[in-house]
């Protein structure tokens, strides 16, 4: 069992494979295009979520209590991992929200803020901004924060600094974008 559970490949497919036993066990031939959608968008808002709320419940406060020879265990290590994971999730889940919107048939209405589709609407902008920060702010000054990217001390602190406010920025907009997501009852 430790190797199985040891290994994060298999743990995935075996939950996507558990996933869609219970997917079809239960609806049969029910499950649509839609349900399956709406369960990745799911998936991949918790990871990108998850991994917002890690960063800066843990991460970020616990920085500056980790010794000095501990810290590139972190930066050369877990946070770049974690950040692949963060990224991907918060594209993953942008795609897929907006997949689900197509398919339902209210994406215009929602991005134009329309009733009945106001509520998912301010939810979809939330995201939207939320996903351009992740990879346009947080992501590029991470790369010199972490020094993946070639940058001077004063470059790296400039940029580590921009990162966590945007990340924190990113957390306040996560709280009424969820609200949105789990409020909206019209797709």
């Amino acid at each position: 069992m430790a190797k199985f559970f040891g290994n994060l490949h298999l743990v995935l497919v075996a939950g996507l494979v558990l996933s869609l036993a219970v997917m079809f066990g239960v609806h049969g031939d029910g499950v649509t295009a839609q349900a399956i959608t709406r369960w990745l968008h799911t998936f991949f808002g918790i990871v990108w979520i998850g991994l917002l709320y890690y960063f800066n419940f843990v991460q970020i406060p616990t920085m500056p209590k980790v010794p000095a020879e501990l810290k590139p265990g972190i930066s050369k290590h877990i946070a770049p991992s974690a950040l692949f994971f963060f990224r991907w999730g918060a594209a993953l889940t942008v795609l897929f929200g907006l997949i689900i919107a197509v398919q339902a048939g209210y994406a215009h209405q929602a991005f134009t803020l329309q009733d009945p589709y106001k509520l998912i609407g301010i939810g979809m902008w939330l995201a939207l901004i939320m996903a351009f920060n992740v990879w346009f702010i947080i992501w590029p000054n991470q790369k010199k924060a972490l020094g993946i990217v070639e940058a001077d001390d004063a470059t790296k602190a400039k940029a580590a600094t921009t990162a966590m406010m945007t990340s924190r920025l990113n957390t306040l907009l996560s709280i009424p974008m969820l609200y949105t997501m789990v409020s909206f009852n019209g797709g």
